[in-house]
């Protein structure tokens, strides 16, 4: 029989299913595998869903889009020789009924629509192609305006009846965020409307089924060198919708790393559980040890039994971790891009098992390796605390755990910068903390004796040999810190979606307004409404296809941060500083400039794309490639909802492209219906926007993500929930034996309680400090430079958070002393 078969039959005699003693491995293992496995899988299976269905997101195998403009007439002879084409356009209008007006997305499509999917009705039915009369509504815009089948809709200046109500937009989440419900009429309808004018914002868009076995990235590459210059956005079916695609990947891996540090937290609950259990096992490796067993032979025996544990607590993660998954689906509803169809994702939970067996191993070895160390003498008459050790042996095994852990968060991440960031924080934090315990476990040795004979008790209890406190310092840290950086959080969110964007937005968008009108514009809000506060800009879209010598074609990958370049954006002209931006660097143009063409950036952008004053701007406007250079970089107030352009033109750069103006309205509360009433009737080609329902858009957004976060962070709180009770499981000899010597002088229970509820106090007064340093700088930095939010944290909510959270870190471990409180002292004694 070799010593892994031996170690198995004394291992397995010794283990029970009640996994008495291994039970916070256990729950720490499956708490933090769990986790890491629900959010993985969630995250794989949405990307999968939008792969598999991309097709039908997008409308076409491959997609081609511009705006303010239609194809020419070559454009769509190369767009033919790819496949069969499909051509919508989109834009912001008004559906008006009566006296009641609703700001829609309008939504124009060929007789080829949809290439993919089914344009559904209620009742069953599949849309028809449409004739010039007709437009099918979604519920949300029928329910608005009160109509039905057969009633009649005012678009534009043309009259409508209602064919229908869409059950099912097949490219509904390829289109992207809208500012309204969704109408939708044939090509010939949207001429009958008279919105699309020369000025006009609308989106062309040209979707191509491809033949079988065609490479959509090749049809895309061979139209975009063909026509370089024209300002075409392009899409794929693999990435039918990469905003969906990105706030997906980007959050999931934000969740993944705060899984990552619960189940590191864990792991310290973990060791924690582990020691506890290998000193309650004392005497039955004393006991081996004077039969003759080996330290190898012990090692074996504990190692066996660890590891069984762990795997069973890693596997019922796993199990959690995949019908998680369909439960997060059901509750959350309409708020995931897609609801996912259910399948085991095997990358993501292999990546979490991995996690599991890494942090295991790394927090296990060293009590592991202590366990076969001590000689039976020792362990026989040795006191708590008094076996130290040998870090020769355990730090290459906690080192090579904790370097495997690293590698594979950088290696398996999206943004290995971020992941190495958050790892570092997290390490941080765990090292200011150990190193805090240590400070007042030598502090504590230093003070001087109170002559009140409990708190002389509850000080020496923290620095006498055998005293836990650094792991008791760590575990009660770890979990104060959390509280406050989740409190800080979610104040800081709820604090920007209820505060600073509703305080600061106006009240009324307008689009498409003629500039030739403007003033007629003006003269109608202001007849109407009290004191109204309007601005116009130009508005026009187009596309950055250059910056210094780079051309944005050529980039394999986009900078990260370069958001602005991707696809169209909105671009202006001004011939003085727009309101809500600071000047810094370079120069504003003078008044009545007629030099070379000149543009103003974003100083962001500008950052990290590294513009230089003077560098070429190259940008498409309506399909035509012009140069600018830049001349100046500010700083834009994002959070006002007010006109924020990224570009910023002289006013003879783009002046001479048709366009009309957008309009922002700032009114007291209860005057915008009024006010939209009124401009509607003489001017039925402007889209007014209510921005109260846009705001309630971004308010649920916002919330969903602040619940994920707090969702997230609450699996990082229980793992540190976990840590204490395991602190306190690892101490829990030592405090049996002091309160036995105590008890045998005679002290009484209540005065044995008080020294541990002084004790405690002592160290959640000190640690509140600390934690309260760490947890609103975490919050911050999520706040702030993850989410770009203001930091608006509200302190009230976070002391109270923090004050709460002292209250449980010490009734835990109060709860965790009751039953020292019930050692009988003789028994006790004969024990030790």
């Amino acid at each position: 029989m070799n010593d892994w078969t031996l170690a198995w039959r004394l291992a397995r005699r010794e283990l029970d299913l009640r996994f008495r003693g291994l039970r916070l491995l256990l729950a720490c293992l499956f708490l933090g595998v769990g986790a890491l496995a629900a959010i993985g899988s969630l995250t794989q299976a949405i990307d999968t869903e939008l792969a598999s269905r991309g097709s039908a997101i997008l409308g076409g195998d491959v997609e081609f889009a511009a705006s303010q403009r239609a194809a020419t007439p070559a454009e769509r002879a190369a767009m033919a020789r790819l496949g069969t084409v499909s051509e919508t356009v989109r834009m912001q209008a008004m559906a008006v009924r009566g006296t009641n007006s609703v700001p829609i997305e309008l939504k124009g499509v060929d007789a080829a629509y949809p290439l993919y999917g089914t344009l559904a009705l209620r009742g069953g039915r599949s849309a028809k192609p449409l004739d010039a009369t007709t437009v099918l509504v979604v519920p949300a815009l029928a329910e608005r305006l009160g109509i039905a089948p057969g009633a009649k809709v005012r678009l534009g200046t043309a009259a409508f009846t209602v064919g229908g109500i869409v059950t099912s937009e097949p490219d509904r989440l390829g289109e992207g965020f809208t500012l309204g419900p969704v109408a939708i009429v044939s090509l010939a309808g949207i001429t009958r409307t008279g919105l699309v004018q020369p000025g006009s914002l609308y989106e062309n868009k040209y979707r191509v089924r491809l033949p079988e076995g065609a490479s959509p990235q090749t049809a895309t590459d061979r139209f975009k060198t063909a026509f370089a210059t024209a300002g075409w956005e392009t899409k794929t079916r693999d990435r039918a919708a990469p905003g969906a695609e990105r706030f997906v990947d980007r959050m999931g891996q934000f969740l993944l790393l705060v899984g990552l540090s619960a189940l590191v937290i864990a792991g310290i609950g973990v060791g924690n559980g582990v020691s506890s259990y290998l000193t309650a096992r004392r005497s039955s490796i004393a006991a081996l040890k004077v039969l003759g067993a080996t330290s190898g032979i012990i090692a074996r025996i504990y190692i066996l039994q660890v590891a069984v544990v762990a795997a069973m607590g890693i596997a019922a993660g796993l199990v959690a971790g995949i019908v998680t998954v369909p439960l997060i689906v059901w509750l959350a509803g309409d708020v995931l891009p897609v609801a996912p169809r259910f399948a085991v994702q095997v990358a993501p939970l292999a990546l979490a098992a991995g996690y599991g067996m890494l942090i295991a191993l790394a927090f296990t070895a060293p009590p592991l390796i202590e366990a076969g160390r001590i000689p039976a003498a020792g362990l026989l008459r040795g006191l708590p605390g008094e076996r130290r050790v040998p870090l020769r042996r355990t730090l290459p095994w906690v080192i090579g755990a904790g370097a495997a852990i690293v590698a594979l968060a950088l290696l398996t991440a999206e943004q290995p910068g971020l992941s190495a960031g958050f790892l570092a924080a997290v390490a941080s934090v765990l090292a200011i903390l150990a190193l805090f315990g240590w400070s007042i476990r030598r502090g504590a040795a230093l003070l001087p004796r109170s002559r009140r004979p409990l708190l002389r008790l509850a000080v020496a209890g923290l620095h006498r040999p055998g005293a836990r406190t650094g792991t008791l310092v760590v575990a009660l840290g770890l979990g104060l810190t959390l509280f406050v950086l989740l409190a800080g959080i979610r104040t800081s969110i709820d604090a920007n979606i209820e505060r600073t964007v509703p305080q600061r937005a106006p009240a009324l968008f307008a689009l498409d307004v003629p500039p030739d009108r403007e003033a007629e514009f003006r003269r109608v809000v202001e007849a109407v409404a009290i004191h109204p506060v309007i601005r116009t800009v130009p508005a026009m879209r187009g596309t950055i296809t250059g910056y210094g010598t780079t051309r944005v074609a050529d980039l394999k990958t986009l900078p990260e941060g370069a958001w602005a370049l991707r696809g169209e954006r909105g671009l202006t002209y001004s011939e003085t500083l727009p309101e809500g931006s600071v000047l810094t660097a370079g120069r504003w143009w003078p008044q009545s400039y007629h030099g070379p063409p000149l543009v103003s950036i974003d100083e962001r952008l500008a950052k990290v794309l590294d513009l230089k004053i003077g560098d070429p701007l190259s940008y498409t406007l309506l399909g035509v490639e012009r140069t600018a250079t830049i001349a100046s970089f500010r700083r834009i107030s994002w959070d006002t909802l007010g006109f924020n352009f990224v570009m910023v033109f002289s006013p003879n750069a783009i002046e001479d492209a048709p366009h009309n103006l957008a309009a922002t309205i700032d009114l007291a509360p209860g005057q915008e219906a009024r006010v939209m009433r009124a401009l509607l009737p003489r001017f039925p080609s402007v889209s007014v926007i209510e921005v109260r329902g846009v705001l309630g858009q971004v308010r649920a957004i916002v919330s969903q993500m602040a619940t994920a976060i707090t969702a997230a962070a609450s699996v990082a709180i229980l793992a540190g929930i976990a840590v204490l009770i395991g602190a306190i499981a690892a101490a829990r000899e030592a405090r049996t034996y002091d309160g036995v010597i105590l008890r045998t002088l005679g002290a009484t229970r209540r005065q044995v309680l008080a020294v541990q509820a002084l004790e405690y106090a002592f160290l959640s007064i000190v640690l509140s400090l600390l934690a309260l340093l760490l947890g609103l700088g975490g919050a911050w930095y999520v706040v702030t430079q993850l989410f770009t939010f203001e930091w608006l944290p509200d302190y009230a909510a976070v002391f109270a958070t923090l004050v709460g959270g002292a209250g449980l870190t010490m009734a835990i471990g109060l709860i965790g002393a009751w039953p020292i409180l019930g050692a009988r002292p003789a028994r006790a004694l004969r024990e030790l």
